[in-house]
């Protein structure tokens, strides 16, 4: 709104034009936005939305029973208010982007709810029914990407370390995107299992994207670092600049020991929108560096399943991998930490190879 209204105004008000300037407003928005009011979301929540806990799990889980759910959704509402103050409101990809983070936050919150109110881990939506609504919605954003995207990647995309190689799919372009982004929501919803976990490895992934939708989104940097031009796509990094404040809020009270849970009204939605970020962007591989940690979590409990139905045996002591972990022993800030760190050390690579081309 801000920079749909600067168009009338001048002097000081030029700082609305810059994408900087923007991201950085975008950024402590959302932020103040979810520790204004967390307390009083959470208030309000906890005698509605108790988390239940799987059982089986390490029984240090097993205090955290009462524990308030869905902190996803003033995530989302951060993430909504910030970006229409501070977005460019007619740039096509900004909606992309919000709706599938919308429309994947509302397929959490059902799944949410039915787990709330049956008191049990394993009573929300079958898997079926939310990958088929999860495939449903990346159909239109499928559509909607193709219709914004320069003709020249439209169905293409980028390798990681090499320059001026598009690879173009054409029509499987759709079933891969669609891929990404279910893959990518589902692999956060799997790694939020310990408190402040998937906040804090989605923030470094969130910031490499950050960076990446900034470059692209100019001629001059792209150019020089032999990336994709996609006009329009800097506006991106206002959104990004939201996202990351609206976890930041939300990890203020889901640190250890948390307030409050993101329940998968919130996992299911940043992850989705790290998913179609990564698309809009021409960079779906380098997702794969820096989300390395949600791919080896998804990774795990498919593992987990095919060993326990054909040979009968666990590979881990308990999937998602964060969950192995605690029980060879590490503790909840152990594995946060750790994987804190790994997290750090895969954005990293991932933008070495922005220049290693």
């Amino acid at each position: 709104m801000f920079y749909n209204l600067s168009a009338n105004w001048d002097g000081i008000f030029n700082l609305f034009r810059y994408i900087t300037f923007r991201t950085g407003g975008a950024l402590l928005t959302s932020l103040f936005i979810y520790l204004i009011f967390g307390n009083r979301f959470i208030n309000f929540i906890k005698t509605k939305f108790a988390q239940p806990i799987r059982k089986e799990g390490p029984q240090s889980h097993l205090k955290k029973q009462g524990t308030p759910t869905m902190g996803g959704i003033l995530m989302l509402i951060s993430i909504m208010v910030s970006s229409l103050l501070w977005c460019n409101l007619n740039n096509g990809y900004v909606w992309i982007v919000l709706f599938t983070m919308l429309s994947f936050g509302i397929i959490g919150f059902i799944d949410d709810y039915f787990k709330v109110v049956h008191g049990n881990a394993y009573k929300g939506l079958s898997a079926k029914v939310r990958l088929f609504f999860q495939f449903i919605i990346c159909a239109f954003v499928c559509v909607g990407i193709y219709k914004l995207m320069p003709n020249e990647f439209k169905t293409t995309i980028t390798i990681p370390f090499f320059k001026n190689i598009l690879w173009d799919l054409g029509i499987l372009y759709f079933i891969f995107v669609s891929l990404v982004i279910v893959g990518s929501g589902n692999a956060v919803n799997l790694t939020d299992g310990i408190d402040g976990l998937a906040s804090m490895t989605t923030i470094s992934s969130f910031a490499v994207f950050l960076l990446v939708s900034y470059l692209i989104g100019r001629a001059d940097y792209s150019l020089y670092l032999f990336l994709p031009y996609v006009p329009g796509v800097g506006e991106i990094t206002v959104l990004i600049g939201a996202i990351i404040g609206a976890i930041l809020g939300f990890l203020w009270f889901n640190a250890y020991p948390a307030k409050i849970f993101m329940g998968d009204v919130g996992s299911l939605a940043i992850g989705a929108g790290l998913g179609v970020i990564s698309v809009i962007t021409k960079n779906e591989f380098l997702l794969l560096i820096c989300g390395a940690i949600f791919v080896a979590e998804a990774i795990s409990v498919m593992l987990q399943i095919y060993s326990i139905r054909v040979r009968g045996k666990k590979i881990f002591k308990m999937a998602p991998l964060h969950h192995h972990f605690e029980l060879k022993g590490w503790s909840e800030q152990t594995v946060v930490i750790r994987f804190w760190i790994i997290s750090i050390i895969l954005a990293l690579i991932a933008l070495s190879s922005l220049k290693i081309r």
